[in-house]
């Protein structure tokens, strides 16, 4: 896995569990040049340590909380002082909550932490995966949990009048969608492509992070239909590697197949405004242009 005599730097947030962990372990597998984006510092550590015992590169590992966007900040700076290409930056981190949270930033927190702050960070990494164009790569985990919204719901988008746990969650899952579309077009000329993809019902520690009650009751219900992680991540890894979606931008795959998403998911008119809401929340204005 080389790109000019040099391992593929990846980026990866959320490695250390479920379709994170195993997709960093077979990336790692495979020669890539890690860098570890983790709200669990000791639990990064300890799967660096993990790949070095198996004779793989050291990854780096990089703090970042994704519920702050002053640590998403703090942390993209981080990966840019590496002075290091990034050849795909894969999204990986998101969660679930049982009950309205708010981050220190004011959001409601599934949006925040599920579509905020990976859109914040791929804006500010952006430079450093452009330096690896042609053949940069955007992967976004999404889900078919876009299926239980109808839309992005701009007039209560922060879940304030009225929280469904699945609601919140299946639209901040749109939202990753609709931000692939948005920024795939943007970068059409620039020799980066940017997929999202539906890694099926996985066994994984999403809804944990506070011991929500959600991520037990899921687990319980959906265990006789879970994927084991490696096979949740094959869509992911495939996104990441395969040469058969180099030209492929734009897209939503499940099962390493392009799928069309829910109409609402194809809707470019919501994709503008939640482009622009999202710039205007995070306080921050991409550095690209459709040309």
């Amino acid at each position: 896995m080389s790109i000019d005599n040099r391992p593929k730097h990846i980026v990866i947030t959320g490695p250390t569990a479920g379709i994170g962990r195993a997709s960093a372990l077979s990336l790692a597998r495979d020669g890539a040049d890690l860098t570890f984006l983790c709200r669990n510092l000791e639990k990064g550590e300890a799967l660096a340590s993990e790949i070095v015992a198996a004779g793989g590169t050291t990854p780096t590992v990089i703090e970042m909380d994704m519920a702050r966007l002053d640590s998403v900040r703090a942390a993209a700076e981080s990966v840019r002082q590496l002075a290091k290409p990034i050849d795909v930056l894969l999204n990986n981190a998101g969660v679930i909550n049982s009950h309205r949270r708010v981050t220190v930033d004011g959001f409601e927190e599934t949006l925040a932490v599920n579509h905020f702050a990976p859109f914040l960070l791929t804006g500010l990494l952006l430079p450093s995966v452009r330096e690896a164009a042609p053949g940069a790569r955007i992967v976004n985990v999404a889900s078919g949990a876009h299926h239980f919204v109808r839309g992005m719901q701009f007039d209560d988008i922060q879940s304030e009048h009225n929280y469904k746990t699945f609601d919140v969650y299946g639209r901040s899952k749109l939202a990753n969608i609709l931000f692939t579309r948005s920024l795939a077009k943007r970068l059409k000329a620039a020799g980066v492509t940017v997929n999202c993809l539906h890694p099926g019902a996985v066994a994984t520690d999403i809804g944990k992070q506070h011991g929500e009650w959600v991520a037990k009751v899921l687990h319980l219900l959906l265990k006789p239909f879970f994927r084991s992680p490696l096979k949740g991540a094959e869509t992911s890894l495939y996104l990441c590697s395969s040469n058969d979606v180099a030209e492929i931008s734009g897209a939503y795959f499940n099962n390493c197949e392009v799928e069309r998403p829910k109409p609402w998911a194809e809707d470019d008119a919501a994709a503008e405004k939640l482009w622009n809401y999202s710039e205007q929340c995070v306080g921050f204005d991409y550095p690209v242009t459709s040309t």
